[in-house]
């Protein structure tokens, strides 16, 4: 069963074309990677999906209705938790989900339940008379979901859900995502750090100039690019590299300098590692560490796309 569906969805502001003919489907039970860098639309479908914006051509079915013409359905179906923290300070962790919930039609002794509940699940529940204003990200980040899934949507759309907070906290929210799939919830699920979305996400599309490029497990998008390999070299100091001369070498697409470790993007094929060790000992630089890495997703992205998913 499709929990979403998305028929020709066309965004236009003005002229310019934010998301171009996207025809895709999710099924009831993944946790479903919608990656694409700033700018490539994937915000924009995830606001058409959570009627926030309006659609400009094409449709949009959940659970099988459209939701054009069964807003109300859709929206008691989904839950959002958004990249900002949209939460009150000066309301109570209580009284934050007790509201949001109660904006998807939750009443009575079943709101109060299903808060308590919300709040239970995220770790939170001894949380419940204290003020945002006086949480750690982390926690805000996690009441941020409670305030999204007190009303038990079958579809969870989690943008960003771990930015800018800590290991621990990061981890605590990645279990919490993989609990409600498997209490039955249904997760779109986006991130800036590819190693979340490898973890956990069992089926990933990337966006790019608002289409669809690629979409499949983990292993199917790795396949696409079989003919690259990645060779990390660490460095002393990268001061005196003359990235020009390593970026001629016979089979190299792209060069990269990231905390004194080159990531070099090479043809497979191609064996240039003694060629590009050879230069490096010329110019004097001091090799503390090499490796040759099988592709990865971050490799898939970056060769689809021409960018880091973090530009």
């Amino acid at each position: 069963m499709n929990v979403l569906e998305m028929k020709q969805l066309t965004k236009k502001f003005g002229e310019f074309i934010a998301v171009d003919h996207i025809s895709m489907s999710i099924k009831e039970g993944e946790i479903f990677g919608f990656l694409g860098a700033n700018g490539a639309g994937k915000s924009t479908t995830i606001n058409m999906i959570a009627s926030l914006l309006r659609i400009t051509k094409g449709e949009i079915l959940v659970l099988g209705k459209s939701i054009s013409q069964n807003a109300k359905f859709a929206r008691s179906n989904i839950g959002i938790v958004p990249q900002e923290i949209a939460i009150y300070e000066d309301m109570t962790a209580y009284e934050n989900v007790h509201f949001f919930a109660g904006l998807y039609g939750l009443r009575g002794s079943e709101l109060k339940e299903r808060t308590v509940e919300a709040l239970e699940f995220v770790g939170l529940g001894d949380k419940h008379s204290g003020y945002p204003r006086n949480f750690s990200g982390g926690m805000k980040r996690r009441l941020n979901i409670a305030c999204a899934i007190a009303h038990r949507p079958k579809l969870l759309i989690m943008d960003e859900p771990t930015v800018g907070i800590d290991p621990h906290s990061r981890n605590y929210i990645l279990d919490s995502v993989r609990k409600l799939n498997g209490m039955g919830c249904t997760v779109i699920y986006t991130s800036h750090y590819m190693e979340e979305v490898e973890e956990i996400c069992t089926r990933i599309a990337i966006i790019d100039h608002g289409k669809i490029i690629a979409e499949g497990t983990k292993k199917e998008l790795e396949a696409i690019v079989t003919n690259q390999k990645n060779i990390w070299i660490e460095v002393r100091s990268a001061e005196q590299l003359n990235i020009s001369k390593l970026q001629e070498v016979a089979g190299v697409n792209k060069v990269e300098i990231e905390d004194r470790i080159l990531k070099f993007s090479s043809d497979a094929e191609v064996n240039n590692l003694n060629r590009i060790i050879q230069l490096l000992m010329a110019d004097h630089i001091e090799i503390r560490s090499v490796e040759e890495r099988e592709p990865n997703l971050e490799t898939v992205f970056l060769t689809l796309t021409g960018r880091s998913l973090r530009d």
